[in-house]
């Protein structure tokens, strides 16, 4: 079942430990599909299917030149997703606080922690 909520497939498309090392070679510079193909033990049909996935959902463009087709890593998805993770931050950080909070005092002995 194909998903059209843009931070679904990007989570989809990191979810793959080649696409997310895709992206990292991609994060140097453009690179043709040979060149992100080489470091992986699959064909080439394979990486591009790895490289569609990344394409739909936003995290890399692809042009074209001559016979060769080139990937660019494209930051925008990325930036979606820290913005819901900052969303998140706030309850993590409360939590935490919390936590050291509650440590602290079960390690000074105090009466209330022990309830």
């Amino acid at each position: 079942m194909a998903t059209t909520d843009p931070l679904s497939q990007v989570f989809g498309a990191l979810a793959d430990p080649t696409r997310r090392a895709i992206l990292a070679r991609l994060s140097l510079g453009e690179a043709s599909v040979g060149e992100l193909a080489k470091p992986h033990e699959m064909s080439l049909a394979a990486v591009s299917k790895h490289i569609k996935v990344l394409e739909s959902a936003g995290l890399i463009g692809r042009k074209k030149d001559a016979q060769f087709s080139y990937c660019t890593l494209v930051a925008s998805p990325l930036k979606d997703i820290q913005g819901w993770l900052d969303a998140y931050r706030k309850f993590w950080d409360d939590n935490l606080d919390q936590f050291e909070a509650y440590l602290a005092e079960l390690q000074r002995g105090d009466p209330k922690s022990k309830q």
